[in-house]
C-alpha cells in the first residue's frame, strides 16, 4: 500500500516540500488555511482598483538556487526576469548605476563600487578593506554587525548610505540587531563568490499567478491534492509518532508522514502535547520578528521610466515600477508604483495618510514629476512578522527540519536552513524536509540544489572556499 504524506502549510516552504515529495511519485496532501497559497509570498485584490497586487515585492538574487530550481520544476522560468543592472539614488538625488564589469568575481564589481557618486573616494576605500575583513572572518558570530563595522573603520556615514541600504533590504533588520554571520551570508554569497550571484531577478506577474494555481495544477496532475481553507488545529500523535490532524473544522485526516511548514509562532499550538515542552518548540519563542511594510500608490501618469531603484538615506527604501515590470503598456489612466520599507518599526503609530504623504514627499524630490501628477490611490500595507529578526544568536534558535517525533519534519524559513529568512530559506528548509521524508520512505534522493561555485580568484584572493561562501552547506 503506498505511503501518504501530508504538508500542512502553503507557504513557499510547505509547496517546496509538496512539490519536491510529489515529484518522486508520492502522493502529498497540502493543506492550506487561507483561500489563497503562497504565505507571505501572496496577493490579493483591491477593492478600489480590482487589481491583483502583491502583499509586498519580493526579489531573488542569483545566488538563490534553490529557488530558481523550484520555480524550473514548476515552468515558472518565464516569469522571472533578470536585471543587469540596478539603480541607487544618492541623498542628493545623483543617480549611479550599479552593473558588473567583465572580471571574475571578486572583482566583477569593482567598477560598480567605483562609480557609485554618493560616496567619496576615501569611503569606498574603506568599504573595499571592510569587506574583505569580512569575507576572512569566518568565525564572527553572536556580534552585531553595527558593532563589527565600526570595529572595522566604518564611519556612521558609510553605514548609512551603504551597509544599511544593502542588509536593511536584504535582511529587514538594522545593522545594530544583525548578527555579523548573517550580513557575511548576504554580501559573500551575493557579491564575492561568483559573477551570477548579485543578480536580481523580479516576478513579472503577481505573487498569486507564481505560487497560486500553477502549483496547484502541477500537484493535481502528480496524484497530489490542494485543500484551501483548510485550517489545523492540532497534529495527534500515538505510540510516539504523529498520526493525524485535526482541522479547525473537526475533519481528521489520517497520514503516514507529516511536514508542518506553518510560521514557527504557531508550531507550539499545533504539535502533539508530548512535544510542546521540548527545547526545540520552546526556543522558537525566543526567535523575534521584523515587521515590512509596503506603500502601494496609484497616479494619473508616470513619474519615472525607471523598472526600480534603490533609494539611498531615506524612509523609504526600494521604489518598484509596477507599470513596467508588468509590462502594461502604455495609455493607462493609471500607473502603480510600490515603495518598500524595511524593519519598519519606525512606522508603527503613525498615521497611514502620514506615511504616505512622507513616501510621495521623498519621491518628489527625486522625480519632479510627481509634484504634478495626482495621487488617485494608496494603501499601506505592514506584514508585522514578515520575517524572524536575525539578532546576534539567532541561530542557535532554529531548530532542524527533523523534529524529536520520527514521522514529523518542520519547514519554514525558520528553520536552520544556514540562510536567513528569504524565500530561498523557505525552499531550502522544504526539500530538505522533503529529503528526510523519502529517506524514511526508502527512496533516498539528493533534492537540496548545490550553491554557485566559488570563482578561483575567490579563493585566491579572498581564501574563500569551493564549499560556499558562508561555509554552510547541508544543515545538521
Amino acid at each position: 500500500m503506498q505511503k501518504r504524506v501530508i504538508v500542512v502549510g502553503g507557504g513557499l516552504a510547505g509547496l517546496a516540500a509538496a512539490v519536491a515529495i510529489a515529484d518522486a511519485g508520492v502522493p502529498v496532501l497540502l493543506l492550506e488555511s487561507r483561500p489563497r497559497l503562497g504565505g507571505r509570498a501572496s496577493s490579493f485584490v483591491d477593492q478600489k482598483t480590482g487589481e491583483l497586487i502583491d502583499n509586498c515585492q519580493h526579489v531573488a538574487m542569483g545566488c538563490c538556487t534553490n529557488l530558481h530550481d523550484f520555480c524550473r520544476r514548476l515552468g515558472l522560468d518565464d516569469l522571472l526576469r533578470t536585471e543587469s543592472s540596478l539603480t541607487f539614488i544618492g541623498p542628493e538625488g545623483q543617480q549611479s548605476r550599479f552593473a558588473a564589469g567583465l572580471l571574475p568575481a571578486p572583482l566583477h564589481l569593482a567598477g560598480a563600487f567605483a562609480k557609485l557618486r554618493f560616496l567619496t573616494w576615501g569611503e569606498k576605500l574603506s568599504l573595499a578593506r571592510a569587506l574583505n575583513a569580512l569575507a576572512r572572518d569566518t568565525t564572527a558570530a553572536d556580534q552585531s554587525f553595527a558593532d563589527w563595522l565600526r570595529a572595522h573603520g566604518q564611519t556612521e556615514r558609510l553605514m548609512e548610505r551603504f551597509w544599511s541600504v544593502v542588509l536593511v533590504s536584504a535582511l529587514s533588520e538594522t545593522l545594530d540587531r544583525i548578527d555579523v554571520a548573517y550580513a557575511r551570508k548576504v554580501f559573500v554569497d551575493g557579491f564575492m563568490t561568483h559573477r551570477d550571484g548579485w543578480t536580481v531577478q523580479i516576478p513579472q506577474a503577481p505573487l498569486d499567478e507564481l505560487y497560486g494555481s500553477r502549483v496547484t495544477h502541477w500537484l493535481q496532475a502528480r496524484g497530489g491534492a490542494v485543500r484551501l481553507q483548510s485550517g489545523a488545529a492540532e497534529l495527534t500523535a500515538e505510540n510516539g509518532h504523529v498520526r493525524s490532524v485535526r482541522l479547525r473544522s473537526g475533519d481528521e485526516i489520517t497520514a503516514d508522514e507529516f511536514v508542518l511548514a506553518v510560521p514557527c509562532e504557531r508550531v507550539a499550538g499545533l504539535v502533539p502535547e508530548s512535544l510542546q515542552s521540548d527545547t526545540t518548540v520552546t526556543s522558537l519563542s525566543r526567535l523575534e520578528a521584523a515587521p515590512i511594510s509596503s506603500v502601494h500608490l496609484w497616479f494619473d501618469r508616470e513619474i519615472t521610466k525607471l523598472p526600480h531603484a534603490v533609494l539611498v538615506g531615506r524612509l523609504s527604501q526600494w521604489l518598484f515600477n509596477r507599470h513596467r515590470i508588468l509590462k502594461r503598456g502604455s495609455g493607462h489612466e493609471s500607473y502603480e508604483y510600490q515603495v518598500v520599507i524595511s524593519a519598519s518599526r519606525m512606522l508603527a503609530g503613525d498615521a497611514r495618510e502620514d506615511t504616505i504623504a512622507k513616501v510621495v514627499a521623498e519621491l518628489a524630490d527625486i522625480w519632479p514629476d510627481v509634484s504634478e501628477a495626482r495621487l488617485q490611490h494608496a494603501r499601506v500595507v505592514t506584514e508585522h512578522r514578515a520575517v524572524f529578526s536575525v539578532t546576534p544568536g539567532a541561530e542557535r534558535l532554529r531548530p532542524g527540519q527533523q523534529s524529536p517525533i520520527p514521522n514529523l519534519q518542520f519547514a519554514g524559513d525558520w528553520t536552520r536552513t544556514g540562510w536567513p529568512a528569504t524565500m530561498e530559506g523557505a525552499v531550502r528548509s522544504g526539500y530538505l524536509a522533503a529529503e528526510n521524508v523519502l529517506e524514511r520512505l526508502g527512496q533516498p534522493r539528493r533534492i537540496l540544489c548545490d550553491d554557485l561555485p566559488c570563482s578561483r580568484w575567490s579563493q585566491w584572493l579572498l581564501g574563500l572556499t569551493t564549499s560556499g561562501a558562508s561555509g554552510v552547506r547541508r544543515p545538521a
